[in-house]
């Protein structure tokens, strides 16, 4: 039963700092300092998450087909393919690591 309150404690504080967003002024978010900042917070983020998922598997460090599909796609991003390939490229990349029983 504790969970369930910490999973609405978590639903409210999520809610209300979505809340808070639309409080803040326009004049704040025009600012040229702001679009930076959050452009930086965007990049960060995002290369945090993907860290994440590519070398962790719970408490452990993981190196497995992940990385290897993460290595193809952004040789794939080097190339400049589009979006759409890079993502097909990467899941292959997975499956043939994995096919070989690498990962």
């Amino acid at each position: 039963m504790a969970l369930w309150g910490w999973l609405l404690l978590a639903s409210a504080a999520s809610y209300a700092i979505k809340l808070a967003g639309y409080l803040v002024p326009a004049r704040w978010l025009e600012n040229d300092r702001m679009s930076r900042v959050a452009g930086t917070l965007t990049i960060g983020l995002l290369a945090s998450l993907t860290a994440m998922n590519t070398f962790s598997a719970g408490p452990a460090l993981a190196l497995d087909a992940r990385l290897g599909a993460l290595l193809a796609a952004a040789v794939a991003l080097w190339l400049r393919a589009p979006f759409l390939l890079v993502v097909v490229i990467g899941a292959l990349a997975a499956a043939l690591i994995r096919l070989a029983g690498i990962g």
